[in-house]
């Protein structure tokens, strides 16, 4: 029996991938904000990821520690923002969710920052997020629906570059070589 532990990255990967890819459709304009779309924040953006990050914890992995949880929680705080207020329990943040994905959009950009360690897949990821936190902060703070819809395709393509990313490292761990390319690091 093998005690090297599986790589919990895409796991959490695919869960913020294809929430990420599904919000951001309703973000571009395509589709109203559903049921579907708050099930896979709570389920499998927000706890998959809080999940993946715990596991990353037992390896050892801060900066997946950090990042899955981080980001776990946020896809459930996100919900429970869309929903508390509908359900009075709360008022709800309209005026105030600028600031929200701003600091969320500051703490992305220096996970980028850490991410120039790893391939370049994962610097896409985190660098179009940070693009698409700002984006959505620049909405709510202008209340511009070109920039919302702007945002909702980099959101698009940051959810897909999550899932590819997953992918790869589904397949190039199951093969024991680069089936999909992921890209050098910029700094070691």
């Amino acid at each position: 029996m093998s005690t090297q532990l599986a790589n919990p990255a895409p796991l959490g990967l695919m869960g913020f991938g294809m929430t990420t890819v599904l919000l951001n459709i309703h973000n571009a304009g395509f589709f109203p904000m559903d049921s579907m779309i708050l099930a896979m924040g709570m389920f499998y953006g927000g706890i998959s990821q809080v999940i993946a990050g715990i596991l990353c914890y037992k390896r050892g992995d801060t900066f997946g520690t950090t990042a899955f949880i981080s980001y776990g929680f946020f896809w459930l705080t996100l919900v429970a923002l869309t929903l508390m207020p509908k359900m009075g329990v709360a008022a709800s943040p309209a005026g105030f969710m600028g600031w929200y994905l701003l600091l969320w959009g500051l703490f992305t950009a220096g996970l980028f920052v850490g991410s120039l360690r790893y391939p370049r897949a994962k610097q896409i990821v985190f660098a179009s997020l940070t693009a698409l936190f700002f984006l959505l902060a620049a909405r709510d703070f202008s209340g511009s629906a070109v920039i919302g819809v702007i945002a909702g395709y980099v959101g698009i393509f940051c959810g897909l570059s999550a899932m590819y990313f997953s992918m790869a490292q589904i397949l190039n761990g199951e093969y024991g070589r680069e089936i999909m390319p992921v890209g050098k690091p910029v700094f070691n």
